[in-house]
């Protein structure tokens, strides 16, 4: 029997990548279960935050078009959050793995830490679940540019529903057996193009850019307020990093893993005095 794979996202339960990846890996014979923010939960990170009415938190059961036969919940939480509960089998048996999307927008560069898809599974990874990330850059190639690496900054509308999930889909469904030869721990972030398969050049293992895709700005500050801008940012892409694999037309693969100890920094504690001085 296979190991049960949660699925949560950041962008809610409602949206269409969750659907398509839902549906995928089932046809691919797994265990799943469903659980996602009821509403968009993006840049949570791992942060634990939920909405609870006389110290419940709520959970709606939820049907997947496509999917009606996948137990899947709406939860008033954040992705991290909820994938603790799942944990503790608040959906059921406890999960083995923990999916992460598919986001709409690509998870890339050093912005993954404020990510709340890529939250979800530093939170399986610190638990000792192995855990993939999967995002889907909206823009085209036409649309996005080399410097932007094909920003993810549009307004979610009906178009939402002609990308290319599937593409994103089936790569994360062809990863699986891949991360289940990682350490325990592991997690893998994949960004795909929003291209037909058929047009995405291939799969690139990748480092993070030293960026994210888009920068945020102070557009107006005065008395009492700020306001901020979010424009794609100008760097100039390094080969290697996921964001150049992005602009090339390839997918890209990152490992990662959850914070731990840093063992190469040096600290000269033993000059600090911990004790008061006797006056």
């Amino acid at each position: 029997m296979s190991e049960r794979i949660l699925i949560t996202n950041d962008d809610g339960i409602d949206t269409p990548g969750i659907r398509w990846l839902a549906k995928a890996v089932l046809r691919a014979g797994h265990d799943v279960v469903v659980a996602a923010p009821m509403t968009e939960a993006s840049g949570s990170s791992a942060s634990m935050t939920a909405i609870e009415e006389d110290g419940k938190i709520v959970v709606e059961p939820r049907e997947l078009a496509g999917a009606r036969n996948v137990p899947a919940y709406g939860v008033a939480a954040s992705p991290a959050f909820i994938v603790l509960l799942a944990l503790r089998e608040a959906f059921g048996e406890a999960p083995a793995v923990v999916l992460s999307g598919i986001n709409r927008g690509a998870n890339a560069g050093a912005a993954v830490i404020h990510s709340g898809t890529v939250g979800a599974t530093l939170t399986a990874a610190h638990a000792g679940l192995r855990g993939l990330a999967v995002s889907l850059d909206v823009l085209t190639p036409v649309q996005g540019s080399v410097a932007s690496g094909g920003a993810a900054i549009d307004q979610l509308d009906e178009t939402d529903e002609k990308r290319h999930w599937g593409s994103a889909a089936g790569l994360a469904v062809k990863l699986l057996p891949v991360l289940a030869h990682t350490p325990v721990g592991t997690i893998l972030n994949l960004n795909v193009p929003d291209l037909h398969v058929d047009g995405i050049r291939g799969l690139r293992r990748a480092s993070l850019a030293r960026f994210g895709q888009v920068q945020v700005s102070i557009a107006e500050r005065s008395e009492g307020f700020v306001r901020t801008a979010v424009q794609a940012a100008q760097e100039n892409l390094e080969p290697g990093t996921d964001l150049a694999a992005l602009a090339e037309g390839y997918a890209s693969v990152t490992p990662l893993r959850s914070p731990s100890e840093n063992r190469d920094v040096r600290l000269n504690l033993e000059s600090i005095r911990v004790q008061t001085p006797a006056l």
